[in-house]
């Protein structure tokens, strides 16, 4: 029977599928993702397959073949899957085999067989390849035919793309199980360590990847994930990271060898820079210093060279300070200030570079934690983030009929309503004209929701009117007094840093009261008591408010006919 129709029979592992590496893992019976590593040890595997004299080579093999065999060797080819070709940018694929115009689709001309013929392999084609190749790594690792996964796929990833990719795994003979954004699987894989403390919060996933960078803002509010923004970028990612070291060596051999040529006008020399400028950058996440060497790089001769650190940081600065802009817009795209965000998840290879996490910890405040290799001592690796997270998610779903996964995991992140803003009650006595507000249920908790909350009522008691209300983010700005100028003798490097630092505005997260939802006023509160406010809000915005004094009896309903909902992923 098969694992379709027998849910039992079901051996699910997680799949990270990004254009430029792919990884694989599963979850062991104590409930930990590992990940597998493939024949060659790899557990980054390059999404790259090749040819020679018919022989089919996949990721790190395949991808040393993009100096000697680039026409026959097929890379980046994920976000082609269900798109036209009039609407691809094949300029990632310029150092191998080159995208064409097939059927209203996209296909690739290459000698995949013995025989001396190029061949159209369609992109579904390559992607079923690619992920046969995967399936059977897992397979063998675990010692059992793996058949279902959890895959995971970016935020923009269209209705068609999923449906592509879906009949490529089928074909491969793996049953989708379900698509987890490469976000979710992301803070999923955080919060699934068993140390985890589970709060509501907001968070950004930020992924510095291969041919671009994507960013989420996430809320998590009692398990459930809602994305506020997204933001998608091809002009900041580790391509542009190579070229800055393509650059630098490139001019480095000219200043030594300019008869030689520059090596970037040449293909197959520019092809052996950016292999060599890859595994340079790799080096730098993990050490101060890298040595270049590449044989015969232009002109037959061959360079040697180093790289430190620093330099890597300077010449890529401002790379670095565009991914942190990004952050800041995204965060800005939903119409939130970075002190609402707790945390910034870092993820992709990429963000293995110190320099990365450092320009986020300097963009955001001290109260934003930024989770990352260099700033976090139990940060996950960010290169197997995603594949961790559809792992768990694998194994929490695999018995579940098809059916049931569609119902109860569906609206997790794409459907659920929410509220806009967050929800609160004012405590006014008779002689005060105003209150503190206190928020009760977050903005973009999904609905429906209930939530019981004491609150404290003006001291000398008496007749309390509570107000129901919409509470509005506020940041308060508060810059420091002008000092006045005077002769002093000059200080030290530290004191100058300490003056400019007082001298810095000062910006705290406040309330403002937005529309006031209802009124109850409640008589004869004793001297320091609490009102006990419970609110009740159903998936179409009804609200349902109970107010009494605490140890007291009655108390004050309230009911509200519900409004218009907002859905989340919108962005």
């Amino acid at each position: 029977m098969s694992a379709e129709n027998d849910p039992a029979q079901r051996v699910a592992i997680g799949i990270s599928f990004g254009n430029s590496y792919s990884s694989i893992a599963f979850t062991t019976g104590d409930g930990k993702a590992e990940v597998i590593a493939n024949e060659d040890g790899d557990r980054q595997i390059p999404s790259i397959l090749s040819y020679v004299s018919g022989e089919e080579l996949h990721g790190g093999q395949a991808k040393s073949q993009l100096l000697r065999n680039s026409k026959n060797t097929v890379a980046y080819f994920r976000d082609f899957l269900g798109q036209e070709f009039k609407s691809i940018d094949p300029s990632p694929c310029h150092q191998s085999a080159h995208p064409v115009d097939h059927e209203s689709s996209i296909a690739f001309k290459i000698q995949d067989t013995e025989e001396d013929k190029e061949n159209t392999v369609t992109v579904s084609e390559v992607t079923t390849r690619h992920l046969k190749r995967l399936r059977n790594s897992a397979s063998d690792y675990l010692g059992k035919s793996v058949n279902a996964a959890v895959i995971t796929v970016p935020t923009n990833f269209a209705e068609a793309q999923k449906t592509a990719l879906n009949k490529a795994a089928k074909e491969a003979g793996i049953e989708v199980l379900q698509f987890i954004n490469e976000p979710v699987a992301a803070v999923l894989a955080y919060d699934a360590r068993p140390d985890a403390k589970l709060a509501d919060k907001i968070l950004v996933v930020a992924d510095l990847g291969g041919t671009r960078s994507d960013i989420a803002v996430v809320a998590s509010r009692g398990g459930i994930y809602t994305f506020l923004a997204t933001i998608h970028d091809y002009e900041v990612s580790g391509f542009v990271l190579d070229q800055v070291l393509i650059d630098h060596f490139a001019k480095e051999f000219l200043k030594k060898h300019k008869s030689a040529g520059d090596p970037r006008e040449n293909d197959r020399s520019l092809a052996k820079l950016k292999l060599e400028c890859e595994a340079v950058k790799k080096a730098l996440s993990i050490g101060t210093s890298a040595n270049f060497s590449v044989e015969s790089l232009a002109g037959g001769v061959d360079f040697t060279s180093t790289v430190n650190r620093s330099r890597y940081d300077l010449l890529a600065n401002k790379h670095f300070t565009a991914f942190a802009r990004l952050v800041t817009h995204a965060v800005e795209k939903a119409q939130l200030d970075p002190l609402d965000i707790s945390e910034i998840i870092l993820a992709g290879g990429n963000s293995h570079t110190p320099k990365a996490a450092s320009a986020l910890a300097y963009a955001f405040p001290e109260s934003t934690t930024v989770l990352a290799p260099s700033t976090s001592p139990t940060a996950i690796n960010p290169s197997e983030l995603s594949v961790r997270g559809a792992a768990i998610q694998a194994s929490l779903i695999q018995e579940f009929e098809l059916e049931d996964i569609e119902q109860s995991t569906h609206p997790m992140v794409t459907v659920t309503p929410h509220l806009s803003h967050a929800v609160g009650v004012l405590c006014i006595s008779a002689d005060e004209s105003s209150g503190i507000f206190n928020p009760i249920i977050d903005a973009e908790t999904p609905l429906p929701v209930r939530r019981t909350a004491i609150i404290a009522t003006p001291r000398e008691g008496g007749d309390v009117l509570i107000k129901l209300a919409e509470g509005l983010r506020h940041i308060k700005i508060t810059k420091p007094e002008p000092k006045a100028k005077t002769e002093k003798e000059p200080s030290s490097d530290d004191d100058s840093d300490e003056d400019s630092e007082e001298e810095e505005e000062r910006r705290e997260k406040t309330w403002k009261v937005g529309t006031v939802l209802s009124e109850a006023a409640l008589k004869g509160i004793k001297k320091g008591g609490k009102v006990e406010v419970q609110i009740n809000i159903s998936a179409d915005l009804a609200v349902n408010a109970i107010f009494r004094e605490v140890g007291g009896k009655g108390g004050v309903r309230g009911i509200l006919q519900g409004g218009k909902t907002t859905q989340n992923g919108s962005a």
